[in-house]
């Protein structure tokens, strides 16, 4: 038992549904290594059910059965995270950090999830043999550098699924040049977890054409 681990929330349950037991092995794998790793920071285990994983999870309802990418994946947030909730869904995590690739991998294995691959590179530069169908990322880059290197990876009509913080729409005001040369349409700001959970989860959704 790791005293400072935040105490599972109640929300929990509503967000995870049948997978939460598998949420609850991560999160606790998590916290037990991952600040020696350094995946986490020194206060992260007192906010990580709350700020982290419900937080991820809470993006698993906006995915199609198909092929994910999660950019950037780290220490598997979303894309662990979104995996585990969403087994009838594929997923390849992209991240060039060799020792958060070996996270990746261990965890994978141990948490049994046979809907994920690793790839070891930098977004603009992982060939995937296939386009996604949809992307995610989470705190990985501004929307003006993250659309460029993304957006070719994706399929036509395929999503990019991109979580962000309170002020998206000055990063999409900011983005404006981007958005226009990836053709992006349908853009939008999802807002997840509203009387669910009690930090909200922004998301920028756009359609790739």
């Amino acid at each position: 038992m790791i005293d400072d681990l935040e105490a599972e929330p109640p929300y929990a349950a509503a967000v995870f549904g049948k997978t939460l037991d598998a949420a609850r092995a991560y999160t606790a794998h998590l916290a037990e290594h991952g600040e020696t790793l350094g995946l986490i920071g020194p206060l992260e285990r007192e906010r990580l059910w709350s700020r982290h994983v419900v937080n991820c999870g809470l993006v698993a309802p906006l995915l199609n059965p198909g092929l994910v990418g999660d950019i950037g994946s780290g220490a598997g947030l979303p894309g662990l995270v979104l995996a585990l909730a969403r087994p009838d869904v594929q997923f390849v995590l992209i991240e060039p950090m060799e020792r958060r690739v070996e996270w990746l991998a261990a965890e994978t294995e141990r948490l049994g999830l046979a809907n994920v691959r690793i790839v070891r590179d930098r977004a603009e530069d992982a060939f995937l043999g296939e386009r996604l169908d949809q992307v995610t990322a989470r705190a990985v880059s501004s929307l003006s550098k993250l659309i460029p290197i993304t957006a070719p990876l994706v399929r036509s009509g395929g999503e990019m699924l991109f979580m962000k913080g309170r002020r998206v729409q000055d990063e999409i005001d900011a983005a404006a040049k981007a958005i226009r040369k990836a053709r992006l349409s349908d853009i939008r700001v999802e807002t997840l977890g509203t009387g669910v959970a009690p930090e909200e989860t922004f998301v920028f959704r756009a359609t790739v054409d």
